[in-house]
């Protein structure tokens, strides 16, 4: 099958392993950040960090969507379904995310309110035809990734005239993360040698967006795949980096990103949005220029605008420990509530609920769950 027999071969992985361990210098570390949330559960699902010499160490990012999604914002879409009975349509990974008051879209779904699950924004579409009588919201989520599907369903609601359809637009932007977490690196933060640049997002922007990364920071970055041997083929162009004293962007994913991106999918987010003057990011906190809102030509679509509400402050659940573990200054396993109170069936943070979380990747590969007890032989 081509493009992922070939991306899980275990020959070609041993060989890029010893390739590793042959050329990471074990007078140094190597501290590598992967961004993307989909590198984390490459990395734990191949148990590729087990492949890796013990002076190179992968470092979890906030390249999760839902992971990054402050709690305030959970609670404004609760309030619109709430207050305002609007039929709130989501995606799944968001259902359970925790709000203030150990809320969740879910739990306010069981008690009453219209929430519904979707899987594209044809299914919202749908709804707000056949429901006209109903006023419906997206809550959009997600880096630029997702962000054209939901112009494409921002111009289509225009077109068709759909009055009772509006955006809750949470749509987030990679390179202002990045920038933040850079700057704050050092003795109070994460320190980093190298970056492993996310895969889908580098399809749409490309890979010149990345180059104040070593510019301005010192920093190197490379673009990698999401299979196992593109993880390990980029840790290596980083470790030679390294160790040659280069500092630039290189594109290991180049069957998928150029330098350039996708123009056209650029073209139609820059005419259906605008960037926001700052946007809180959880773990971060408020960043400038880091997330989208509807453009001026489509502001009567802005579910913000249409259906405003008023919130109280918010606060993480004591003891989580998901802002650290975003910022790259904690792992999952130095929380304490990771695998005791902190299940996937009882999340306490979006760490452990989105598929991309880095909590969600330890648990479900196994790696750092006590074993279930043996049955005593008779």
């Amino acid at each position: 099958m081509k493009y992922i027999d070939e991306f899980r071969d275990q020959a070609l992985a041993r060989k890029l392993a010893a390739a590793i361990a042959a050329e990471a210098d074990p007078g140094r570390e190597y501290r590598l950040m992967e961004f993307c949330g989909g590198h984390t559960h490459a990395i734990f699902r191949y148990g590729v960090q087990h492949l890796m010499p013990p002076n190179l160490r992968f470092i979890h990012g906030p390249g999760c969507p839902v992971c990054v999604l402050p709690m305030a914002r959970i609670d404004q879409a609760i309030a619109m379904a709430t207050e305002h009975g609007v039929t709130l349509c989501t995606y799944a990974d968001l259902m359970r995310v925790p709000a203030s008051g150990r809320k969740s879209l879910l739990k306010v779904k069981a008690e009453g309110a219209d929430i519904r699950m979707i899987y594209s924004t044809q299914d919202v579409l749908r709804i707000a035809r056949e429901e006209p009588d109903r006023q419906v919201v997206f809550f959009a989520i997600g880096f630029e990734t997702t962000t054209p599907p939901t112009a494409v369903a921002i111009k289509t609601a225009r077109a068709e005239t759909l009055t009772n359809l509006s955006f809750f637009c949470n749509h987030v932007l990679t390179p202002s993360a990045l920038r933040t977490i850079l700057a704050t690196a050092g003795p109070d933060g994460v320190q980093l040698d190298g970056i492993l640049g996310p895969s889908h997002v580098s399809t749409l922007i490309g890979s010149r967006p990345y180059a104040f990364v070593p510019e301005a920071f010192g920093v190197p970055v490379v673009i990698a795949g999401f299979e196992p041997l593109d993880v390990m083929q980029a840790t290596l162009m980083l470790v030679r980096q390294l160790n040659q004293g280069r500092c630039e962007v290189e594109n290991q994913y180049s069957r998928a990103v150029t330098e350039e991106g996708n123009l056209k999918a650029q073209a139609l987010m820059a005419e259906v949005f605008k960037p926001r003057d700052q946007f809180e990011w959880r773990g971060l906190g408020f960043l400038p220029d880091s997330a989208l809102a509807l453009a001026d030509a489509y502001a009567d679509l802005d579910a913000e605008r249409r259906f405003p509400v008023s919130l109280a402050a918010t606060k993480e659940i004591k003891g989580c420990e998901c802002p650290a573990i975003l910022r790259g200054v904690k792992q999952p396993t130095d929380c304490k509530l990771f695998g005791t109170i902190c299940t996937p069936e009882n999340p306490m943070g979006s760490c452990m609920v989105s598929s991309e979380g880095a909590c969600a990747a330890y648990w479900s590969y196994g790696r750092h769950r006590a074993p279930s007890p043996q049955p005593a032989m008779a």
